[in-house]
């Protein structure tokens, strides 16, 4: 190898002892700057979420020395872009290295991207690298059902790898039109997706017998498919007298007493019947529960017929105490953290309270220890010992409970109530209409906490529909029970825009969840009461001279948020008008499908409650209360004056002005009694929310 001349250079000279001390010194020095400045890196090395500002993000993805980091603020500014943009599909090239699951993540993202953006042959080879790098990542059931539009053997592997995956109760319900492929869909979505939308139709079908004879173990499948969804008659059909398993019998006593009165009773003796062929299951029990729920006076009578085990039980013994065959003491001493307990002490005080029995009241809520009561029920507790006391000439007491259900459960229904009886004042709603109605403020980001370390990322990555399907996928099509995973199901399905069935999870959780600390009730409260159409309801209320918060508790409890609802009665969207009235609210003639787009919902929602509150000259209560009932309905009860449904001393009559709860818990309609307390309780927890008081502790 040929090697050019180089000039001559002397040879080094050693430098001396003080230089030589010197460049020890500096290689020192800067050697112990690197490893402090590297720590200091590693200190503040940021948690990026959805909160963080899009120009640290940019900075982030750019300058970060840790290729994670660059990668996580890529799938956040990636979250943020219209899909497939030019700006997604740039931040989100390159990012599918390593094992990472956040790897497959990226990859499905820049092939939804680039298909999006009409690039079929790109999003292919994204998508086979997906399948063939994370096989078993939740990510590639998207890989498996894009892969399965040109060759369908991808479809079946989808459905036998990741049956509960979303991407396979649609590719179930595109299997095809052949009578073996739509008993092959139907049977998938009975199982593992009845509520999938289009199932229904295709469960009914099948069990009418359209698509090939049904062996016994399909009929069953398909029966309690359609019990999850309600059809208790059209899932008995299904069966053609079939015996069912516990928990087939209960989904079906379930869904019947969704139904009619024959269908009631239907329900009756399927749950009897469950509870006398299985009495030892966690399914009989829940039907001893629902039987002991029931009205009627033939209650007593079903009871009675129960196994001797289950009629020892805690909902059993609470209801024959609350019709005075047992001791109600006892109940509460041996069952003081079960919710049948919690119920009867309720009923019990409710009707003490009504016939203004104050003593009598307060000895039965004081029963059980608040701390053994799920906070929004120690708050209804405390909140009425303490109006006893008031009662009773004890006003300092009194205030002391009241501070303590502000302590305890600040939102809802008594926070607000035991907050006016503090000296807070009744806020105002009506306003000049056309004015500023000032925008609702948005909560903060609040991490998932679900235990689950690859959820809480997803999360906190603002990808929430990843983890939502990620969670279907690992919990199967199994319903959540317990409070956490309630919760945490809920939060998942809000997330992903599911109001519907999510914030209906979250309450049930907030009832059977443990109090928590200070910090965790105020995060409870933020979820439970999410802003939804911020800008719509804004521009509503302005044009109606309306306080924003009231529209927003009025459609949270109308229909969860979800324009498309309908009642049984016919009312329609998001703040469940009647199509009559909006007819009429509008002036001029409207399709009943036209009150399911949001913008002219809440204008004429925001409309009728402005009528509503001029006609009762701003009282929330009577307003919100005909809302629900109708003001003639109100107007007969402000006239007669509310009182106990039961024996009631002379005297007893309970006016607004004077007993505002109590009028409220004497109101005879209890959708509208429980309604008026929950829109009340929604509307304190909004405004509370949008002033920040809700923020900290």
């Amino acid at each position: 190898m040929f090697w050019p001349l180089l000039p001559q250079l002397p040879s080094p000279q050693p430098p001396p002892a003080q230089g030589l001390r010197l460049l020890l010194g500096t290689c020192l020095g800067t050697a112990l700057a690197l490893l402090a400045g590297r720590a200091l890196v590693l200190q503040h090395t940021p948690t990026l979420t959805p909160d963080t500002p899009l120009s640290s993000l940019r900075t982030w993805r750019l300058l970060s020395a840790d290729p994670v980091l660059r990668r996580e603020a890529s799938l956040l500014l990636a979250s943020r872009e219209p899909t497939g943009s030019a700006r997604q599909r740039q931040g989100l090239w390159g990012q599918g290295w390593g094992r990472d699951p956040l790897a497959a993540l990226a990859l499905k993202r820049a092939a939804q991207a680039v298909e999006a953006a009409g690039q079929p042959d790109q999003a292919l080879t994204l998508w086979q690298s997906l399948w063939q790098r994370f096989p078993q990542n939740p990510a590639s059931a998207d890989a498996l059902y894009s892969l399965g539009r040109q060759q369908p053997r991808w479809r079946q592997l989808l459905l036998q790898r990741f049956p509960a995956h979303p991407a396979a109760l649609a590719a179930a319900l595109e299997l095809g039109s052949s009578p073996a492929n739509r008993l092959q869909a139907s049977l998938h979505l009975a199982r593992w997706g009845p509520r999938w939308p289009g199932a229904e139709a295709l469960l009914v079908q099948a069990c009418r017998g359209r698509d090939g004879a049904l062996q016994p173990p399909q009929r069953r499948q398909l029966a309690l498919g359609l019990a999850q969804l309600g059809r208790g008659q059209t899932a008995l059909d299904c069966l053609k007298g079939l015996q069912g398993d516990p928990a087939l019998e209960l989904a079906l006593g379930q869904a019947l007493l969704k139904g009619d009165a024959s269908q009631q009773g239907l329900a009756d003796r399927q749950l009897l019947a469950l509870a006398q062929r299985w009495p030892t299951t966690a399914a009989a029990r829940e039907a001893s529960a629902l039987l002991s729920q029931r009205e009627g006076a033939d209650t007593g009578a079903l009871l009675v017929q129960l196994p001797a085990s289950l009629q020892a039980s805690a909902a059993v013994q609470a209801r024959l105490a609350l019709e005075g065959q047992r001791p109600w003491r006892g109940v509460l001493k041996r069952w003081p953290r079960d919710p049948a307990s919690w119920e009867l002490q309720w009923q019990l005080a409710r009707q003490a309270l009504l016939q203004q029995r104050w003593a009598e009241a307060a000895l039965i809520l004081q029963a059980l220890a608040p701390d053994q009561l799920a906070a929004p029920l120690a708050a209804r507790q405390l909140f009425w010992l303490g109006y006893c006391q008031w009662r009773l000439g004890e006003g300092a007491r009194a205030q002391r409970l009241w501070r303590q259900v502000l302590a305890i459960a600040p939102g809802g229904y008594y926070g607000w109530r035991a907050s006016l009886h503090l000296g807070e004042p009744e806020p105002e709603l009506l306003r000049a209409p056309g004015g500023p109605a000032g925008p609702l403020t948005r909560s903060p980001w609040q991490p998932l906490a679900s235990g689950n370390a690859g959820l809480d990322r997803l999360w906190r990555l603002n990808q929430p529909l990843e983890a939502w399907e990620s969670w279907r996928f690992w919990r199967g099509a199994k319903p959540p029970q317990a409070a956490g995973d309630l919760r945490l199901e809920g939060r998942l399905r809000t997330g992903v825009g599911d109001d519907w069935i999510g914030l209906g999870q979250l309450e049930q959780a907030s009832l059977r969840l443990p109090q928590g600390s200070c910090q965790q009730q105020a995060d409870l409260e933020r979820q439970l009461n999410p802003l939804r159409y911020g800008e719509l309801f804004g521009q509503a209320g302005a044009a109606a001279g309306l306080d924003p918060a009231l529209l927003q508790a009025v459609a949270r409890q109308e229909s969860r948020f979800t324009a498309g609802v309908e009642s049984p009665v016919g009312a329609v969207g998001l703040m469940q008008l009647m199509p009559d009235t909006a007819r009429e609210l509008a002036g001029r003639r409207l399709e009943a499908a036209s009150l399911k787009d949001p913008a002219l919902n809440s204008r004429l929602g925001a409309r009728y409650l402005r009528q509503l509150l001029e006609q009762w000259q701003g009282n929330p209560v009577l307003a919100v209360a005909s809302y629900n009932a109708g003001p003639g309905a109100v107007a007969h009860w402000l006239k007669a004056g509310l009182g106990s449904d039961s024996p009631k001393p002379a005297g007893a009559t309970i006016r607004l002005q004077r007993d505002p709860e109590l009028w409220i818990e004497a109101i005879p309609y209890p959708e509208t009694r429980l309604y008026t307390k929950k829109v009340l309780g929604n509307l304190w927890s909004y405004r509370r929310l949008n002033q920040g008081a809700g923020s900290g502790c």
